[in-house]
């Protein structure tokens, strides 16, 4: 085998190609560089480009032709700093990698940055893979997605690793593949009434435990669990099962790892050269250069791969706040500040912009999510408004002033009232998602179960309150696994989740109430459609401190559809509490944590109450209920079923 003539070799790519590359507007970079099927001269082969300005020489290597540079040398372009080659007689599963010289002596074995697959590690090369082997069928789903997916549709999502939900134990405690968990995974999520699943990096990765965070193959699918193929038929299914899937996304940084992006033609190609904007010190990896426009190209034709070639649904984009601030985790001395002084990233932020315009104006029904940690401003308004353009953004002020509140004992709870109240002051600043999610049960932080204040019974009791006031306040919806069954031990991704806790009452009961809440949430109008609006949420009372219990009302977009929600806080039942409701008739108790098949008393309101014209709360009718202990109750006017 030889390589072929310089002009055939770059006929792959036109000048055009060229051109969109070099302004960072090629947004399908992906069907250019890399390996691809092609033929010159009537001979099918595979033609290989890549972009390594800097080299003085790049040749593909590997078994085919005995890991001999000398064999397989690419040409260079100038123009576009692009090395090119046509291998004829390569096939489709040919392991290779491109051996990389630059100045200085500089010499490196690297995997193709747009490789479509790889070798299962500790082995680190690229695999040729033709991705057009696969047949879809899930047109039903695309032509539904759009409503599925948006503000007022009930969006409930089960964050996964794929590596942990469960394993072979008889088959040395191995993972599943991507196909066992299609028969397994799915209908689990279709049982629980998740709406979504949020997959955890499925990009190469080269550390088990960094869980898929410290990306190698950004166009690549990790080959631990299987193909490329077996991941499409893994999403295909869950499409078919009517559920949308979203993958996490990690374009703020990347690992150090020699056969990787950095370094990678003996200069920082991918990332600064100053460390101060080229390095997080705090995670030991690379910061994108996001002002180079041939990086940011790089990241578009990721992201726009995704949605391309798989088919996901929304991509939730990992660490925004990190991208944001040039300060970020940085002491001072440690970053440099942006052309007028400040601490802003203003090129993230433009390529931030560029991903949700271009994703949303081919992919209008797409989900694009941010972990945005701090108070940054319009992270999910319109980029024409100077918003960020994201549909979602995770609320982690939620998260933490909640799960700090759960964790004191009740008797404490009622001078810290306001950490369940704060939120409303803010909570349709943003279109929010509500996480509970991997990041809350690792590293020492326990489970959310042993989170929880009391004896095993408070436990639970506590962690169904915490669900229910979750489920019910506005915002979408995010459970990372294990948390549905009240997984006592902190999330570990070298085992299997614990599903013999399943056996036992308690935590059988759990799973039924994450259940339950997610059949109400998407069959009651007012739980969902206006979760992001200000009109679908209104306080009845938020002042009682000193029984740590709030009460506030659901509403959907038809005035007739509210929902009545009360928390107890406290291990105290209170009988006779009353509550001031919008009209009077009967109210259905619809949901109710303390119901003896969820583990709890068995305490309740028989069914409903009815309201009388006593007044209460700034309102003409209330009515008397039973609210048990550490509990959420629900009410609904009227026999809606559910």
């Amino acid at each position: 085998m030889t390589t072929s003539p310089t002009d055939k070799t770059r006929a792959f790519i036109s000048d055009f190609d060229v051109h969109l590359f070099s302004e960072g507007t090629h947004y399908r970079l992906y069907e250019k560089l890399g390996a691809h099927a092609s033929e010159v001269d009537g001979v099918k082969g595979t033609h290989f480009a890549l972009w390594a300005p800097n080299a003085t020489a790049v040749a593909v290597i590997g078994d085919f032709n005995g890991w001999d540079a000398s064999k397989h040398p690419l040409v260079f372009s100038a123009q576009s700093g692009l090395w090119t080659c046509f291998i004829p007689k390569l096939a489709d599963g040919t392991i290779y990698k491109y051996y990389v010289q630059g100045h200085n002596g500089y010499a490196a074995e690297k995997c193709d940055p747009m490789g479509f697959a790889a070798e299962i590690r500790p082995k680190t090369a690229s695999v040729v893979w033709d991705l057009n082997k696969y047949t879809w069928a899930d047109a039903k789903w695309q032509d539904q997605k759009m409503k599925a997916n948006a503000t007022d549709a009930p969006i409930s999502i089960y964050e996964v690793h794929l590596g942990s939900w469960a394993r072979v134990p008889d088959d040395g405690n191995r993972w599943l593949t991507y196909r066992e968990m299609a028969e397994t995974l799915v209908p689990y999520v279709v049982k629980m009434g998740f709406t979504h699943v949020e997959v955890m990096p499925v990009s190469e990765h080269p550390l088990d435990a960094s869980w898929g965070y410290q990306t190698t193959g950004y166009f690549a699918t990790t080959s631990r669990f299987g193909t490329p193929e077996d991941f499409m038929h893994l999403v295909d299914t869950f499409h078919q099962a009517g559920i949308g899937v979203i993958v996490d996304w990690v374009p703020a940084h990347f690992p150090k790892d020699g056969h990787a992006l950095g370094l990678f033609d003996g200069t920082h190609l991918y990332e600064h050269a100053d460390p101060r904007q080229g390095e997080h010190q705090e995670w030991g990896t690379y910061v994108f250069n996001y002002g180079r426009y041939e990086v940011r190209n790089f990241l578009l034709s990721n992201a726009m791969f995704w949605f391309d070639r798989y088919h996901i649904d929304g991509l939730r984009v990992d660490a925004v706040a990190s991208m944001l601030y040039l300060d970020y985790a940085r002491k001072d001395g440690e970053w440099l500040p942006n052309r007028y002084g400040g601490r802003e990233n203003i090129e993230a932020i433009e390529f931030l912009r560029m991903l949700n315009e271009k994703v949303y104006a081919e992919y209008p029904a797409a989900m694009m999510i941010a972990e945005e940690s701090t108070a940054w401003p319009l992270v999910t308004r319109p980029t024409y408004v100077g918003g960020l353009g994201f549909g979602f953004k995770w609320d982690m002020g939620w998260m933490n002033d909640t799960l700090q509140y759960m964790q004191l004992d009740p008797v404490h709870r009622k001078f810290h009232h306001d950490k369940l109240t704060f939120r409303s002051l803010y909570c349709f600043s943003e279109n929010y998602i509500l996480p509970l999610s991997h990041d809350e049960v690792v590293h020492l932080k326990h489970s959310l179960a042993s989170k929880m204040p009391g004896d095993a019974w408070q436990k639970m009791a506590n962690l169904r309150l915490l669900y229910g006031f979750q489920w019910t306040s506005p915002g979408k919806k995010l459970l990372f696994m294990g948390g549905e069954m009240g997984q006592w031990i902190e999330w570990n991704c070298d085992q299997s989740l614990d599903w013999h806790l399943l056996d036992y009452p308690n935590h059988n009961g759990v799973e039924k109430w994450v259940c339950d809440l997610n059949g109400v949430y998407k069959n009651e109008p007012a739980m969902h459609e206006n979760d992001c609006q200000p009109n679908g949420f209104e306080w009845v009372d938020c002042q009682d401190n000193e029984q740590s219990i709030i009460c506030y009302l659901r509403k959907g977009h038809d005035p007739a559809d509210t929902i009545l929600v009360a928390c107890n806080f406290t291990p105290l039942p209170r009988y006779d509490y009353r509550i001031g409701v919008p009209h009077g008739g009967f109210w259905h108790e619809i949901l109710n944590s303390d119901a003896l098949q969820y583990g709890g008393s068995g305490i309740g309101n028989m069914g409903g109450v009815h309201a009388d014209d006593w007044w209460h709360h700034g309102r003409h009718q209330s009515v008397s209920i039973v609210l048990p202990p550490l509990s959420v109750v629900m009410f609904r006017a009227g026999k809606r079923s559910v």
